[in-house]
């Protein structure tokens, strides 16, 4: 039987996308047709503001199903391709890494805007240990090159404490606690003015690849479409009026 991807709403605006094909939520060729399909289902949706993906069970994702491995060059594609994907969601997407992380699925949390874990959460770049790299990208520009070679190089598992002090992660919570404080977080995140956290995203995403002269350009093409928003204009007058603003993402 191929695993699932529960889709909950768990908040106005917040969606939770649950990896469940036990022991380990491998994403295989079903496990991943299955996900980018629930991708597109939720992000089709205006209302969309904030996203979580988590586990099920005693892991996050431990990547390519390798039991299950056909032609390596098209399992590799298409495991880049779902990447992609998850990095190109318009909304924030918040990784909550409930358990082992491990190759791909280390990957898979990378691709996402925070990531926030377990005490019981394990990461491991897992490359070197089956003949295959991953993460060489993603993860220097994260948390740096040294830290990042210590990582990838050895391959071997990095608790929780050392995830959050290296600033893989920026939260640790218990087990128990990991999911509402998710939940908070992506909440907060709907409250603000949609179109701003989206244009944010895009400019910080492709920021280090930026001089200043260009940095400065994307800017000033993103402000001057927020600056005609009626969310902006909303904010302005809420702002006056000392109340909540309710935004329209329009």
């Amino acid at each position: 039987m191929s695993g699932e991807v529960h889709v909950e709403r768990v908040a106005a605006g917040v969606v939770e996308l649950t990896l469940d094909n036990p022991p380990m939520n491998p994403l295989g060729v079903e496990m991943r047709a299955t996900f980018m399909a629930a991708l597109d289902r939720v992000e089709a949706d205006d209302s969309l503001r904030c996203l979580i993906v988590t586990g099920k069970g005693r892991a996050f994702c431990s990547g390519d199903d390798l039991k299950a491995e056909g032609p390596q060059g098209e399992d590799l594609a298409g495991f880049g391709r779902l990447l992609d994907r998850l990095e190109a969601t318009r909304v924030p997407v918040i990784a909550a890494v409930n358990g082992w992380c491990v190759g791909g699925g280390f990957e898979l949390a990378c691709c996402c805007d925070i990531r926030i874990a377990s005490t019981e959460a394990k990461f491991v770049c897992a490359g070197v240990n089956v003949g295959l790299m991953a993460s060489t990208y993603r993860l220097p520009r994260l948390i740096g090159v040294s830290r990042a070679k210590a990582m990838l190089l050895t391959g071997a598992p990095h608790d929780a404490e050392t995830a959050e002090r290296y600033g893989l992660t920026t939260g640790l919570h218990a087990p128990e606690e990991l999911i509402p404080a998710a939940r908070r977080l992506a909440e907060r995140i709907a409250s603000r003015a949609p179109l701003s956290v989206e244009a944010t995203k895009r400019t910080a995403t492709r920021a280090p690849d930026l001089s200043p002269e260009d940095a400065n350009r994307m800017l000033g093409a993103e402000l001057r479409v927020l600056r005609r928003s009626n969310d902006h204009k909303i904010a302005v007058a809420a702002f006056r009026e000392r109340k909540d603003p309710v935004f329209t993402r329009s």
